[in-house]
């Protein structure tokens, strides 16, 4: 028998904050994001850190907020905000101008 957990989407909205702005952290976000099938955005914040709503499968999104932990080669990212969310009102992952 099978162990494999099936559940129900869910929605997280993450800040991530450290060197993440001008090391294509957004690119990169939305190539991860693309590849594990979820949806969302993500976007410059004028603070300096990055924001993503991330949706889809919760095994999926679990395995987003793990990237988003280490981001692209050049980020440093010092930690990430993760707050329940609603899913976004259009399909796919897309980069959103700066907030």
């Amino acid at each position: 028998m099978s162990e494999r957990k099936h559940s129900e989407p869910v929605a997280r909205q993450l800040l991530i904050v450290g060197r993440v702005q001008g090391v294509w952290y957004r690119a990169s976000a939305e190539q991860e994001a693309t590849r594990l099938g979820l949806s969302g955005w993500v976007r410059n914040t004028r603070d300096g850190s990055v924001e993503a709503l991330v949706a889809g499968a919760e095994e999926a999104v679990e395995a987003f907020v793990d990237w988003a932990r280490q981001g692209p080669p050049a980020a440093k990212v010092e930690r990430i905000e993760i707050a329940a969310g609603s899913p976004p009102e259009t399909a796919g992952f897309h980069v959103l101008p700066d907030a």
